[in-house]
């Protein structure tokens, strides 16, 4: 299986010059832990997480004064559109990333965690009614 196959798409992405706060709600309010940072033209910049905001929220700073270019990591960890499942996890296990950014030439096009991938290889067996 392709990441293209079990990736989360679309992507929640915000910009570099995004206010952390906001950046910190949207997070609460789609119950994800991390967000990719892009450019305009939709090119992979970095990732903002909840351990950031909260380094930053330890260090006192005030998220309002902040944008995601403060405090997003510009260390990378991607994986390409056509990447196996075997390739991404991988690449999780080693990286030790909860979520990698799935790319086609550069341009961010999915996302894929953990829970996708056990998503992938599980065959229902519970059922809501």
């Amino acid at each position: 299986m392709k990441a293209a196959e079990f990736m989360n798409r679309p992507v929640l992405a915000t910009t570099a010059h995004a206010s952390v706060r906001d950046i910190a709600a949207k997070l609460v309010e789609n119950k994800i832990s991390g967000m990719p940072v892009v450019d305009p033209g939709g090119t992979l910049v970095g990732i903002i997480t909840e351990a950031a905001i909260l380094d930053a929220l330890i260090e006192s700073k005030r998220l309002e004064s902040l944008t995601a270019e403060d405090i997003m990591s510009t260390d990378l960890v991607t994986v390409d559109i056509e990447a196996t499942m075997a390739d991404v996890m991988e690449v999780m296990s080693r990286e030790g990333v909860l979520r990698v950014p799935v790319t086609d030439r550069g341009a961010l096009v999915g996302i894929i965690s953990r829970r996708d991938i056990i998503k992938a290889v599980l065959e229902p067996e519970f059922i809501s009614f």
